[in-house]
């Protein structure tokens, strides 16, 4: 993956990442988190992939049951976040809507993606450094307005 920042204004970045075929997603817009320092922002994409991996929330077994796509999608949408967890560190949070070929589409969060043969994505940060904490009794973190600057 290779990114640019591609406007600044008042110390705020606009982002494009471009991703390689064979990149999977999750683990490079981490690093590109970690690289850069974005600690708040709102990002979205669209592209290819050889196969995801999208998660359901079962609240009942508090995890995510993967849904696995083993064939070449359309990325037809990704939208999520990146804020920063309590200890500092950026979490990427994302959803994605995928179609086979036919156009069936699925959607869930982003566990894992395999682009193919690329994947586009643009990330805006926003000025508010966003928090995230995880939620008593669940492995998750959501953002929490009364902690972000």
């Amino acid at each position: 993956m290779q990114y640019r920042e591609i406007f600044s204004n008042s110390g705020l970045a606009t982002y494009a990442l471009i991703f390689d075929q064979g990149d999977e997603a999750v683990a490079e817009l981490s690093r590109f988190a970690r690289e850069t320092g974005v600690n708040g922002a709102s990002l979205s994409g669209v592209g290819a992939a050889s196969s995801a991996t999208l998660g359901w929330f079962d609240f009942a077994a508090k995890s995510y049951e993967p849904n696995r796509i083993d064939e070449q999608v359309e990325i037809v949408s990704v939208l999520g976040d990146i804020a920063t967890t309590e200890d500092g560190t950026p979490q990427v949070h994302a959803h994605a809507v995928v179609a086979k070929r036919g156009g069936g589409a699925f959607g869930g969060h982003l566990l894992e993606l395999h682009v193919k043969p690329t994947l586009e994505i643009i990330v805006t940060e926003t000025p508010t450094h966003l928090r995230k904490r995880i939620l008593p009794g669940l492995p998750i973190a959501t953002i929490r307005l009364s902690e972000s600057s």
